[in-house]
């Protein structure tokens, strides 16, 4: 017990401690959004735009055969809706909402982590700025306690080990708030592109299916 206190004491107070388990924590979901996102990377010869176009073009035996075994959100979708439109059960907007339905579940695991990832950016400056303010109380209570004898050298070691709160608590905020808006820009950027892709298969089925309905004169004209 006296080791750890002393180790606290060591790295600057409790505060200080905190601090560094919140740095270990964002480092620890950092590294599991970089592995997701590469997991999840589709194959080089996989190309959305290119399932859009086999999708387009009618050739679904391609599109069926380069989707298989893709983990991407975006690639899923693509075949996901292109099974359900081909299924031709649902119509309209039920078939609109069931797509959508399933684009946020593949969203979903693109924002896991994000918001611990937040919290920890919110709090680790204010934490810095608490401890502070607990060690700048402890100072001049030792100041007062002096009364006339005053050590200046004891004086400016506590005020520098207060304010060593403050910087650590920025050291932790500004990289994790960066990295996390750059995350967080990912996913929306996919969320953003998965709604282009349900658009542009949705308006590509309802041209699909007017011509269809069509006499068959008409579609020769």
């Amino acid at each position: 017990m006296d080791l750890i206190s002393s180790l606290i004491s060591d790295i600057g107070g409790p505060v200080v401690a905190i601090l560094v388990l919140f740095s270990l924590a964002a480092t620890s979901l950092i590294l599991l959004k970089i592995w997701q996102y590469w997991s999840l990377r589709p194959a080089a010869n996989v190309r959305p735009d290119d399932l859009l176009r086999y999708f387009a073009e009618g050739e679904n035996s391609q599109l069926r055969l380069l989707v298989k075994g893709q983990r991407n959100g975006r690639i899923q979708l693509i075949d996901q809706s292109r099974e359900l439109m081909d299924q031709n059960e649902l119509k309209g907007d039920e078939l609109r909402t069931e797509l959508f339905r399933r684009a946020r579940l593949l969203i979903a695991p693109l924002e896991n982590y994000l918001r611990p990832m937040e919290v920890i950016a919110m709090l680790a400056p204010l934490l810095g700025l608490f401890g502070t303010v607990l060690g700048m109380i402890e100072a001049f209570k030792a100041m007062e306690a002096a009364g006339s004898q005053v050590d200046p050298a004891v004086l400016s070691g506590g005020i520098w080990q207060a304010l060593l709160t403050t910087a650590v608590g920025l050291a932790v905020a500004i990289p994790v708030t960066m990295i996390h808006s750059a995350l967080e820009r990912k996913a929306e950027t996919e969320a953003a592109a998965m709604q282009n892709d349900l658009e542009y298969m949705l308006g590509q089925h309802a041209r699909r299916q007017r011509r269809m309905q069509q006499p068959q004169g008409i579609r020769r004209a």
